[in-house]
């Protein structure tokens, strides 16, 4: 068999520090990331000291100020960096994406003083963050959730139970959405909750098909006190702010799913072209060639939508509709490709000896995070043709 190391991708990078970024991140990926995923993943292992290093090397916060630790890059840079580490290890490109997520409601409705206090620890820090918005009972229904928050004098106290929280149990910090007030999306209020927050705990992990490594579980809160300096926002605006990061978050999902499906075609191809079958590489055979082809087609294409949708987004415009198309459009090329992979490799892309059957077993969760891929449809929609007329009675 040849080399099965990648080739990069030819990226349109806006200036000479961003093509820096993304070499940084390569380096990091290759050296660091991608020798350990297979393995670490199979024995469940979180790759913390990954992050303490992305982190140091400046790429844990790159879409944010740079006044409080930030990289000030644009969004269209920092989803090719997530690109680039979503490719070596999911676990690592979604970590990061969850991070940034978690980030968002600090960095775009806090106070100044809260800024100054808190951002610059979580961006370049060390620290890992994590988006607590799912309930058991509440998933793509978000503005149900149930669990609360009651003032006390100058604290709030937070009892309830959050549910499919990635870094739970082991994040410093929750960017937390609770009720405040009445029923429905207008009631809820968003708080930055530190990770030892007394009363709080993460759940035993869940039991995953794949991406073993990044924990997801449940977070308690059992009268979890925090003042009211820790309130993010106005009283109530909590799930506007939560719908803000969502926007943002489906980009970094969408960049997540090009990663992986740009792995899963760069082992089909290497495996092609070393694979004998009738006394020829099998990518001679004009219906494998086809397959690649239509692959290498949507994970472009893929690209290049979610990357219109950042640079919408950075250029102050409206872009909710195409953050919806692209985590849609990506995470569906993600799944397909990393299937169309093991259909590549045969036998042995159903064997743990190559990477393609844990690259479909990741895809999958792609689909459903960050609302799924049927809330997606449901979003395009409602931006062409307006909201669903309800029924009564």
């Amino acid at each position: 068999m040849p080399d099965r190391a990648p080739q990069p991708v030819d990226r349109q990078l806006p200036t000479d520090e961003a093509r820096d970024l993304i070499s940084l991140a390569r380096d990091i990926a290759q050296r660091e990331i991608a020798p350990r995923a297979a393995e670490e993943e199979d024995a469940g292992h979180f790759p913390r000291e990954i992050f303490t290093l992305l982190s140091r090397s400046g790429l844990l916060g790159l879409p944010y100020d740079s006044e409080y630790g930030g990289g000030d890059q644009p969004y269209e840079v920092y989803l090719q960096v997530l690109e680039e580490l979503a490719a070596a290890r999911l676990t690592v490109g979604l970590g990061v994406s969850v991070h940034s997520l978690s980030c968002h409601a600090l960095a775009n409705y806090g106070t100044k003083q809260q800024q100054v206090e808190h951002l610059p620890a979580m961006l370049g820090g060390g620290l890992l963050g994590a988006y607590c918005l799912s309930e058991p009972a509440s998933g793509s229904d978000a503005a149900s959730l149930r669990t609360k928050a009651v003032r006390d004098g100058d604290d709030w106290v937070i009892d309830g139970t959050k549910a499919w929280i990635t870094h739970g149990g082991i994040a410093d910090f929750y960017t937390v959405m609770a009720r405040t007030g009445e029923d429905g999306p207008r009631g809820i209020s968003a708080f930055l909750v530190p990770g030892d927050a007394a009363g709080l705990s993460g759940a035993a992990p869940e039991k995953k098909m794949g991406m073993k490594g990044s924990p997801t579980a449940q977070v308690h809160f059992d009268g979890v006190r925090v003042p009211d300096e820790r309130r993010l926002g106005e009283e109530g605006q909590g799930f506007a702010i939560a719908l803000s990061a969502l926007d943002s978050g489906r980009l970094g999902i969408a960049a997540c799913a090009i990663g992986l499906a740009q792995s899963a075609l760069d082992e089909a191809v290497a495996y092609a072209r070393g694979r004998q079958q009738f006394g020829r590489p099998i990518s001679d055979f004009q219906g494998l060639r086809f397959m690649l082809a239509d692959m290498a087609t949507q994970i472009e294409a893929g690209r290049a939508l979610y990357l219109a949708a950042a640079r919408l987004r950075d250029a102050g415009r409206p872009f909710a509709k195409q953050a919806a198309m692209a985590k849609l459009h990506c995470t569906d090329t993600a799944m397909k490709a990393t299937i169309d992979a093991v259909q590549v490799l045969g036998g042995y892309g159903y064997t743990a000896d190559f990477p393609v059957e844990r690259y479909m077993r990741e895809a999958k969760v792609l689909q459903i995070v960050e609302g799924t891929n049927q809330i997606q449809r449901m979003v395009i929609a409602r931006h062409l043709a307006g909201p669903e007329a309800h029924r009564t009675g």
